[in-house]
């Protein structure tokens, strides 16, 4: 949606939107009912339109951050850019419930009528479900079940008729640590959750990632200035733990996984209040008296709930260009937010003639799983952004738009806190990049600093 939405408004053209889900919004609407997004909502969304008011919260354990929608927030959101923006312009048309198949000459079949017939293809197929999340409502364990063991998606903790004795949280990352702190948040005491977590998790702190040019600036002078320091890549996150950037649930224990989820420092807190962890690997089966992982095996208590938090979430198909002779297939092109990366595909297909040129000013990213290649990453969206912040309608057109995290409105550019914190970055970058590449395993890049 953000891609046909900055689309739209740079092109004259008509966009055939297809979804197998019946309204707008994607896995947003499986999502489990306590989610929000753990980034700033500003972030989220269409380059058009703001999701949520852009308020600074002002109570609460996230006083002083920008405010996060909640799932039905977001839904609402979505239905109304696919109504108001979408289709009362006349120049979008969307097949909800439809099922695309691309190797039957671009024939769609509604999953309700079983009604099948051909889209004419004028101009070129978009791929937006290239980088599609795996979710644990749509994804099943991925471990042996018994027949009389109770294993529900984490959707479920929000419908349950009857108390368990425990819960068994299965899973390293986001959707496990939104589920325990919702069950601590409902009263459920630490001593009554085991955390299953088969790697331990870098998170960004939540207050560093912020829709400020001076918080934005602060950060990446941060993570250079961590880089050039740095031994190792885990020597790095240690670093950026120092300096506030990175947080860590076990003090004790190097992470692994570093796919980087933002996190509250009260979330943190309430984590670290849960001392039934479970680090023995992935699980390989649960039956009625043990779950079973790849290192070892634990009871299972009587009338305990597993919770399947297991989804991979992000997936990791290759690098490819965006622009290819079959297909645009959507990628990320900076390091992380998705619907930036998305809308800015949208205006470069609108205002470039050439897939040479295009794929040259957006080449696509790596998402991140391990620290390693987080700092592949962001290597890599730091070429990215070098070459489409050169071209002056580009930069013009994201230091417009608020889903850009390193939007600079030039009425800010003057204040001294961004001052400041651009030539903090300033004095750190060209080591801190020639370190970062490193790390990464990167060639260093022939650019200036």
């Amino acid at each position: 949606m953000a891609f046909t939405d900055a689309l739209i408004d740079n092109a004259d053209v008509h966009v055939t939107v297809v979804d197998r889900r019946h309204v707008a919004g994607g896995h947003w609407q499986d999502a489990y009912p306590f989610v929000q997004l753990h980034q700033a909502s500003l972030f989220y969304g269409v380059a058009s339109t703001e999701l949520g008011t852009g308020t600074i919260q002002r109570e609460g354990p996230e006083a002083g951050l920008h405010e996060r929608a909640h799932q039905p927030e977001i839904q609402a959101y979505y239905h109304d850019i696919l109504h108001r923006r979408f289709l009362s312009s006349g120049r979008v048309t969307f097949l909800g419930g439809y099922e695309y198949h691309e190797e039957e000459g671009h024939h769609v079949t509604s999953v309700v009528s079983g009604e099948s017939f051909q889209v004419n293809v004028r101009h070129r197929v978009v791929d937006a479900n290239y980088l599609s999340p795996n979710i644990p409502a749509t994804t099943p364990p991925p471990f042996g079940v018994a027949d009389d063991v109770r294993v529900v998606p984490v959707n479920q903790l929000a419908r349950l008729a009857e108390a368990p004795n425990d819960f068994v949280i299965v899973g390293s990352g986001k959707t496990a640590t939104d589920a325990i702190i919702w069950l601590l948040a409902n009263g459920v005491q630490p001593d009554r959750i085991v955390w299953a977590r088969p790697r331990d998790p870098w998170m960004l702190n939540r207050a560093v990632v912020q829709p400020d040019p001076a918080v934005a600036l602060n950060l990446a002078a941060a993570t250079m200035a961590s880089a050039i320091e740095a031994g190792s890549v885990d020597e790095m996150f240690l670093r950026l733990e120092a300096a506030g950037v990175m947080l860590r649930i076990d003090r004790d224990v190097v992470p692994t996984m570093a796919k980087t989820p933002t996190l509250g420092q009260w979330e943190l807190d309430l984590l670290r209040t849960i001392d039934r962890v479970v680090r023995l690997g992935h699980i390989r089966s649960v039956n009625r008296r043990e779950i079973v992982f790849e290192k070892g095996s634990i009871p299972l208590a009587p009338r305990a709930l597993v919770v399947h938090c297991a989804a991979s979430g992000h997936r990791y198909p290759p690098l490819v260009p965006i622009w290819g002779a079959d297909k645009i297939r959507l990628q990320t092109i900076r390091a992380g937010f998705p619907c930036f990366c998305a809308a800015l595909a949208g205006y470069v297909e609108a205002t470039r003639d050439d897939d040479r040129e295009r794929n040259r000013l957006c080449p696509p990213n790596t998402l991140p799983d391990n620290p390693t290649n987080w700092a592949e990453m962001q290597m890599r969206g730091i070429l990215a952004s070098r070459s489409y912040g050169a071209q002056p309608d580009i930069a013009l057109w994201a230091n417009q738009c608020a889903l850009n995290p390193a939007r600079l409105d030039p009425s800010r550019a003057e204040d001294l806190p961004v001052t400041s914190a651009s030539a903090r970055l300033a004095s750190v970058s060209g080591r801190g990049l020639e370190r970062m590449s490193a790390l990464a395993g990167m060639p260093f890049p022939s650019f200036g600093t």
